[in-house]
């Protein structure tokens, strides 16, 4: 879309009062979209544009050059101390097993640092993304830091819809659960089966679906899991998705707001949700930013579709810091969860000419 211009950022609470100017304007096809960060205090990072060539602001030029090879990607952290974050994690669900309040889940991330002898080509490595059609891929310009020279843009390919409105229906697809793809048919099979048998991930799961329910049910006449508890799948990962429809009481209410509201789910945080987002900020050492909150775009009437921002990275010149994280809950297994981490970077690595078990190699000298 273009040409584009940067609304004036502000956090949750304020969202729906800045962009009633927005609604309230002429059908000139005119569309909002952007990024909302993980953490609701934090500001926004939305766009208006008009309909136009299908760019948003910040696309890179195309490169036909190769990426030059990029160092050994940093894991922030290491294996060994994510290990030990979700040992933490699990030892304070123990400890508070059967409380009012307890902490019952609680999604923990941890990043790859990726460096380059020259800037990302943005076009090739969303080309890149897109070519999963099982996924979204998405790409947001983002404020610049003072301390970084070049433009700021968030990319990724997410599988996972958070909420999509057309008139007054509503669709959700929250997904938790998951487990990496095996070359192997056979194993890939057998890792979908192991899946769907988990009573560990079928909790996790069931957990998300119910947070969404209650948050979507005051605003719906109808609401409903029609499909039921199903598999899906990309081309990395196999994952536990439950289709939600709905019907509006207020078809006028915006995609972006009733987004705002559920956003972040359980799914990315924990719960209870307020006491999850403590403790990751305790036990995660990069902050999120807009990883793990959600990218979307509305127009006039409010319809749009807003994604959660998962399997991302965050692009800065010649340097990208990806994202990855798991949900923990009683049951969990650590090194396991570090691993499906790992497994959840392979697109992004993909995309950056790496190969996609790069993530795991410290892993592996946890044997050593």
């Amino acid at each position: 879309m273009g040409p584009a211009h940067a609304l004036a950022r502000g956090t949750r609470d304020s969202l729906a009062e800045r962009l009633a100017p927005f609604f309230a304007g002429p059908a000139d096809g005119a569309v909002i979209g952007g990024a909302l960060p993980f953490d609701t205090t934090r500001p926004d990072c939305l766009w208006q544009a008009r309909g136009g060539d299908g760019t948003w602001p910040g696309d890179g030029a195309a490169s036909t050059e190769p990426p030059s090879r990029p160092v050994p990607p940093r894991p922030q952290p290491p294996a060994r101390g994510y290990i030990d974050s979700v040992a933490r994690a699990l030892e304070i669900m123990r400890r508070e097993d059967g409380l009012p309040e307890a902490l019952t889940k609680i999604v923990l991330a941890r990043t790859l640092l990726v460096e380059e002898a020259q800037a990302f080509p943005l076009r090739q490595v969303l080309a890149r993304l897109s070519e999963d059609p099982s996924v979204t891929a998405f790409q947001v310009s983002l404020p610049s830091r003072a301390d970084q020279g070049a433009p700021r843009h968030l990319v990724g390919a997410t599988p996972e819809l958070l909420l999509e409105k057309r008139g007054a229906a509503i669709l959700s697809h929250p997904l938790a659960g998951s487990a990496r793809r095996l070359e192997d048919a056979q194993a890939d099979a057998q890792a979908a089966q192991n899946l769907a048998r988990s009573e560990k991930d079928q909790r996790e799961h069931r957990l998300v679906v119910e947070y969404i329910l209650d948050l979507l049910a005051p605003d719906c006449a109808e609401l409903s899991t029609p499909e039921g508890t199903t598999l899906t799948t990309t081309r990395s990962m196999w994952h536990i998705g439950t289709r939600i429809e709905g019907r509006l009481k207020d078809p006028d209410t915006p995609a972006v707001v009733l987004a705002a509201r559920l956003h972040p789910t359980p799914a990315v945080c924990g719960l209870p949700c307020a006491r999850a987002a403590g403790l990751i900020r305790s036990l995660e050492p990069v902050e999120r930013d807009f990883y793990a909150g959600a990218v979307g775009w509305c127009d006039r009437r409010g319809d749009g579709a807003w994604h959660v921002a998962i399997r991302c990275a965050e692009l800065c010149g010649a340097q990208a810091r990806l994202y990855a994280g798991a949900g923990i809950v009683l049951g969990s297994e650590p090194r396991a969860e570090a691993a499906e981490t790992g497994a959840k970077f392979g697109a992004l690595l993909a995309a950056l000419g790496l190969p996609r078990d790069a993530a795991l190699h410290d892993l592996d000298s946890l044997h050593d």
